[in-house]
């Protein structure tokens, strides 16, 4: 079937696909405008009729510079602000990141356009493509050890689209949008009711699913105070803050005696954990014994006998464990390239040598409750929260976001947990350096957080779970399944239907 749309020729065409990148960001956080993921893919996806596969090429990698050069624009405040690095050299640094994010797209758009004719049809628009978008995303999620941000699945999480996660996860929901915007364009060329009605029972459906509960509530609710303590990124790691911050953090911590569970944010305690066992520590969880409460703080450990450090949450109360991060930030758990320290400031911050901690820990037990503990961006890997549930009634994420200043990267950090309690039904505890700290419901809705840059306790009660939801048994497979299924047809489609024009 030949389309009824012509396509954008030449610059046209690309300046579109870059538009249409760059807004795709409002429709997450803080912004929350779900519905322009449709048709910011809805556009990039028009953008590839009519043209040869390099073209195509080329306005997937301007799409990608529009939707990472708004999206992670927060990577220059780290670079700049925090790494000391000129502007002229942040913005280089950021525009390089960029670029090659955008290079996978230009890469997988390419792979498209090689694989169709130059007229894209139906089923390439409601089959093909947002399978390629699929597989976009999977690889950013992987390579180099992943940078799974902006994964579109996460913007709907106020949206209908978000009654499917607890079943395909957001990588499912990544795909219906991109289905979405298929099928949008395919009833706008066809003309065809049919594909109007696809679109109401996928996004009925999913409002219809919102409202099952695929696991059940413990028996006891669990207080918990969240402390964040705000200590500014350019003094945290000097060691005139250190008896400042751990005063703090324990004046703050003995006046919530009454919660059974408090947490610290990453890395809070900045000193080793030997180096302050005797001193503080030790006191410490003696108090919180006595009144019977727990504590679970980030900090750095060392192994003595072989140097290596990692970045840890320690649990304090009712018994003494560690929870070693696993999955480590290039450039800022570790230099991936050591040749590099030196060369900038950026390239040489505190405690940036950490080691990974082992893929596989038991979990920390406390409030009476086991507990999945994620570091930082390890919450931003579906995959690796999966790992904790679902014997874990209750996760935390512990993160230090004052590298990233007043900018996107706090919120979209913030929906990035939503979207991991919604995937598993579990309420999610988030102590955060300088906001934003949040306690999460079960059902990815916020029930409290608190503002940013301020020094704030958050308390509230928490209903643990227990069950799975039906992504947690199954994880990633029916959704790779299915798209496996929709490659085979658009085969027999194209096989059947397809002729190439003549030039």
């Amino acid at each position: 079937m030949q389309t009824r749309f012509l396509g954008w020729q030449g610059t046209k065409g690309n300046i579109i696909a870059l538009i249409a990148g760059g807004v795709l960001p409002l429709a997450f956080a803080p912004f929350y405008y779900y519905l322009i993921a449709i048709v910011s893919l809805a556009l990039l996806f028009l953008s590839w009729q009519g043209v040869s596969a390099k073209q195509a090429a080329m306005r997937g990698f301007l799409f990608g510079v529009g939707l990472f050069g708004v999206g992670v624009s927060w990577v220059y405040v780290a670079i700049h602000d925090f790494g000391q690095a000129s502007l002229l050299l942040a913005g280089l640094l950021t525009g390089l990141f960029v670029g090659f994010l955008a290079l996978y797209l230009a890469f997988f758009a390419w792979l498209g356009k090689r694989i169709t004719v130059r007229s894209l049809n139906v089923a390439d628009f409601v089959l093909l493509l947002p399978i390629i978008w699929l597989i976009f995303e999977v690889f950013k999620g992987w390579f180099l050890t992943g940078f799974p941000w902006l994964d579109i699945g996460v913007s709907q999480i106020e949206g209908p689209l978000s009654g499917y996660i607890p079943i395909i996860g957001v990588l499912g929901a990544s795909w219906l949008v991109a289905v979405t915007a298929g099928l949008i364009i395919a009833l706008w060329q066809t003309r065809r009711w049919y594909w109007g009605m696809i679109i109401v029972v996928i996004w009925g459906g999913g409002s219809l699913l919102q409202q099952q509960q695929w696991t059940t509530a413990t028996d006891d609710r669990i207080k918990t105070s969240l402390i964040q303590g705000n200590i500014p990124q350019a003094t945290k790691w000097d060691p005139k803050q250190l008896f400042k911050t751990l005063a703090l953090y324990q004046a703050r911590t003995e006046q919530h005696w009454d919660s059974d569970l408090i947490v610290w944010p990453e890395n809070a305690v900045t000193a080793f954990h030997h180096q302050l066992k005797d001193l503080y520590f030790d006191p410490l969880a003696e108090q919180a014994r006595a009144n019977k409460t727990d504590i679970l703080l980030g900090l750095p450990v060392k192994d003595i006998s072989s140097q290596q450090y990692f970045n840890s949450m320690m649990l304090l109360g009712s018994d003494q464990a560690f929870y070693y991060k696993s999955h480590l930030v290039p450039f800022g758990d570790y230099v991936p390239l050591e040749w590099l320290r030196g060369l900038i400031a950026f390239f040489d911050l505190p405690m940036s040598a950490f080691r990974p901690g082992p893929i596989q820990q038991e979990l920390i037990h406390a409030a009476g409750y086991n507990i999945g503990i994620s570091i930082c961006y390890e919450d931003t890997f579906s995959t690796e929260i999966l790992r904790s549930v679902p014997q874990a009634n209750l996760l935390v994420n512990a993160t230090n976001n004052a590298w990233y200043g007043d900018s996107f990267a706090p919120h979209q950090h913030l929906q990035i947990s939503r979207s991991r309690a919604l995937e598993t039904e579990r309420p999610i505890l988030r102590a955060t350096t300088n906001g934003i700290s949040a306690i999460i419901g079960f059902k990815g809705k916020l029930i409290k957080q608190t503002e940013q840059f301020q020094e704030q306790v958050l308390t509230g009660w928490v209903q643990p779970r227990e069950g799975a939801t039906p992504y947690v048994r199954w994880g990633q497979k029916p959704i790779f399944v299915l798209s496996l299924f929709m490659l085979m047809v658009w085969a027999y489609y194209r096989r059947i239907t397809v002729v190439e024009p003549k030039n």
